[in-house]
């Protein structure tokens, strides 16, 4: 079967986007790591597939399913992307759309500037959404945020968590080129502590409003931005007054800017979502 795809990218996390809104077909995981594949496929962090919805008063369904195969819950670098797909493809014409995914309705919208800024979901920091059993881990609150810590490498290493749709852990560095990203990221990413795996990102404060970040995505490993991981780590230093909003996070792949007035309300992200190429494939 061949199918049409594009090549997207928001802040370096690169996708390969395909519409199945006119003509359904459903993909196999071993398609998807096909797809994603850098060597062999096309190349992606991630693959998004366009669907119909049959909600009531939303545009369009997507889903997102990293390089492993396996679906996820949300991703915000492919909520931008996404929404400058359809809106380029001419699948509408509208700059705010209604998108359902796995768990929730997101609202992008394009912006005069050319970013896109998307309405995410209401962080949340109850240990039971991501899930997170902390059972015999250390644990500490600071400003009346609860953080727990596990040991890696002969030292104790602090993280909060939340879930933005899909569950988080973020870490206070100081120094991210002295922490070992890849290691710790995949040691917490397949802890028993979550039993459905986790995100885990590195936050470097630098002032209250601005910041350095770095992810290690579930299933993905090591990738140039995660927006719902810039969601998470904004969130959680908001919520225990190491930051303030608006938050603006460097990541290797490009600065993402973040709203969020507190406890109970959406939180906003803003970044480059952009087209690099489209083409057609045998799978």
């Amino acid at each position: 079967m061949k199918i049409k795809f594009s090549k997207m990218q928001g802040a370096g996390n690169d996708f390969v986007v395909i519409d199945s809104t006119k003509e359904q077909f459903s993909l196999s995981p071993e398609n998807i790591r096909f797809l994603a594949d850098r060597h062999f496929g096309v190349g992606a962090d991630q693959v998004l597939v366009i669907e119909k919805t049959e909600l009531p008063d939303v545009d369009f369904k997507y889903r997102i399913f990293n390089h492993d195969g396996g679906e996820v819950e949300q991703c915000g670098n492919g909520a931008r992307c996404f929404a400058r797909y359809v809106h380029n493809k001419g699948l509408t014409d509208k700059k705010k759309i209604k998108v359902e995914t796995v768990k929730e309705i997101i609202e992008p919208e394009l912006l005069d500037d050319g970013s896109v800024r998307v309405m995410m979901n209401t962080p949340s920091f109850r240990p039971s959404d991501l899930p997170f059993n902390p059972k015999g881990l250390p644990e500490r609150e600071i400003n009346g945020e609860k953080q727990w810590a596990v040991s890696f490498q002969g030292k104790l290493w602090w993280f909060s968590i939340s879930s933005i749709g899909n569950p988080h852990v973020t870490i206070q560095v100081e120094n991210l080129d002295e922490t070992p990203i890849k290691e710790l990221g995949s040691f917490i990413e397949n802890h028993p502590a979550f039993p459905a795996r986790v995100n885990v990102g590195f936050l470097q404060i630098q002032d209250p409003h601005h910041g350095k970040f770095a992810v290690w995505e579930r299933g993905a490993g090591q990738t140039l931005a995660c927006g719902t991981g810039n969601c998470a780590a904004a969130a959680t230093a908001i919520k225990n007054e190491a930051m303030e909003s608006p938050v603006a996070l460097e990541n290797l792949g490009g600065t993402l800017t973040l709203e969020w007035e507190g406890e109970g309300m959406n939180i906003y992200l803003r970044g480059p979502a952009e087209m690099v190429f489209d083409s057609e494939i045998e799978i």
